[in-house]
């Protein structure tokens, strides 16, 4: 698999494309005045306790409280789970990391036990173990890279658990070596500063998205790693050889005239993940639906009938959807639970197909993800690790017509709202002034046209004069009456 990436930067923000065989896969936005805080570690201080949820609310100098549950905090985990107040109480100060960025209404959500990443390594410098990502699949090269950091914390008696990243896969010992010093550096820098700040205060920000992106997602597949910005390559070149040696040769500054994301076709991608509905190259299609509680994914055949059977062409739709879905949930960088609606199959294997497909393209996911089962109805039910805002929540807000719902109100059940509210005003003002419906021009007209009878016959009922005022600024659903 051949791999680009694309680091498009402007003044306003940084967006990042994964270009896999050609195709958009990721997309990362960062925007200068509203950077992630997902890694930062701050020291803050607990306003809060909440013992029935065994959780506190912590201020860490944001915009609302941030939320720290038990599970995520540092105690022996073989004891049994302690109650919220014998570790935290109201003004305990706490250093504590962003595990999730603020989604919706939602506050940040932190942990006390804090992970510090490199390329190759992750130090927690409150752990005791030693562990491997499960990416690297060779039992031998898993066993060199634990002997390896085995080595290095027993002559320099560094403390903490080391997590072994997928990028160490093939690393020589002094590369290793030289990522755990940083981390060491760095989590003494950060006992320093954890000292010396006020609270709440931030200690520590993980690095801007170019740099995060080359650390986190560049590896042996990446063929190209193009920025459309002078000064962020210069600040990248000296990143990369300091930290990613190997990928010096592969860094490369774009001068086009022609933007780069156009080049690649990444907006038009963008513009087609914000849509609900995605078309699969054989004539069907998939419906995604996000919500607050979570994703829906319909599968349909759409207008593709290729195969020799009914039976032939579900499978087919439901293969190529298989494919179709796991690039999406990583476009839109979709999270929570996701409930996937293939076409029912008749014939057990091909349900077992289509479930192992779907596995293999999941591998690709750099988030982690799990299908919990298949329902009796035979719903996929999966979740996706969710650690920032997906690429709906980032780039839209709710509509102000609809607040979100994705309908309004008709016309007619408008015009039957207007009359109710009419005959109550009737009741509570004995005035004998008429009355004045401000409106929408599609509410005015069916008022005027297809409700006409209904107007006369409440005017004759209220005993009252009913005029009638356009406004184009309303929505379909507002409305005002007067007294006039």
């Amino acid at each position: 698999m051949s791999d680009e990436l694309l680091i498009n930067v402007t003044p306003m923000e940084c967006r990042v494309a994964l270009i896999q065989n050609g195709t958009v896969n990721e997309l990362f936005v960062e925007r200068t005045v509203k950077r992630g805080l997902v890694g930062n570690i701050y020291k803050g201080k607990v306003v809060r306790v909440l013992p029935g949820m065994q959780a506190a609310f912590v201020d860490i100098g944001l915009s609302r409280t941030a939320f720290l549950h038990i599970n995520d905090m540092v105690w022996q985990k073989n004891q049994p789970t302690p109650n919220v107040f014998e570790l935290l109480q109201p003004g305990q100060i706490l250093t504590v990391q962003v595990m999730k960025d603020m989604l919706g209404t939602k506050g940040a959500r932190l942990s006390t036990d804090l992970s510090i990443p490199s390329r190759y390594l992750v130090l927690m410098p409150y752990g005791s173990h030693i562990g491997v990502s499960q990416r690297i699949e060779s039992e031998e090269e898993r066993d060199r890279l634990r002997s390896i950091i085995e080595r290095i914390q027993g002559e320099h008696k560094l403390p903490g658990s080391v997590i072994v990243r997928t990028a160490a896969d093939g690393i020589d010992e002094a590369s290793i070596a030289q990522d755990m010093c940083y981390l060491v550096k760095l989590w003494e820098y950060i006992q320093r500063k954890q000292k010396a700040i006020a609270v709440p205060s931030l200690i520590f920000e993980e690095l801007p998205l170019p740099q995060r992106v080359i650390r986190d997602l560049a590896n042996e597949n990446t063929a190209k790693i193009y920025v459309d910005s002078r000064e962020i390559h210069s600040k990248l070149q000296d990143f990369v050889k300091e930290f990613v040696p190997n990928m010096e040769q592969h860094l490369l500054h774009y001068p086009g005239e022609r933007p780069l994301f156009d080049l690649y076709n990444v907006e038009e991608d963008i513009q087609k993940a914000l849509q609900t509905r995605v078309a699969l190259k054989s004539g069907g299609y998939l419906m995604i639906d996000q919500t607050e509680a979570m994703t829906t994914i319909d599968v349909n055949t759409g207008s593709y009938v290729g195969g020799r059977t009914l039976e032939d062409t579900v499978f087919k739709t439901n293969m190529e959807a298989t494919q179709v879905i796991a690039r999406q949930l990583r476009l839109r960088n979709l999270g929570g639970i996701i409930i996937i609606d293939f076409i029912d199959m008749q014939e057990a294997e091909h349900r077992e197909a289509v479930m192992q497909h779907f596995d293999k393209m999941l591998e690709r996911d750099h988030a982690k993800t799990k299908i919990t089962q298949v329902s009796e109805l035979g719903l996929v039910e999966m979740t996706r690790k969710r650690t920032r805002e997906s690429l709906e929540h980032l780039l839209c807000e709710s509509c102000p017509t609809c607040q979100g719902r994705g309908y309004v109100k008709t016309a007619e059940t408008v015009c039957y709202e207007i009359f109710r509210e009419i005959l109550r005003y009737a009741r509570a003002f004995e005035s004998q002034s008429g009355f004045t419906v401000v409106a929408h021009p599609s509410v005015i007209d069916r008022l005027l046209t297809a409700e006409a009878p209904a107007v006369a016959d409440l005017e004759h009922f209220i005993h009252r004069v009913i005029k009638f005022q356009v406004e184009n600024l309303y929505t379909q659903e507002q409305y005002d009456i007067i007294l006039s």
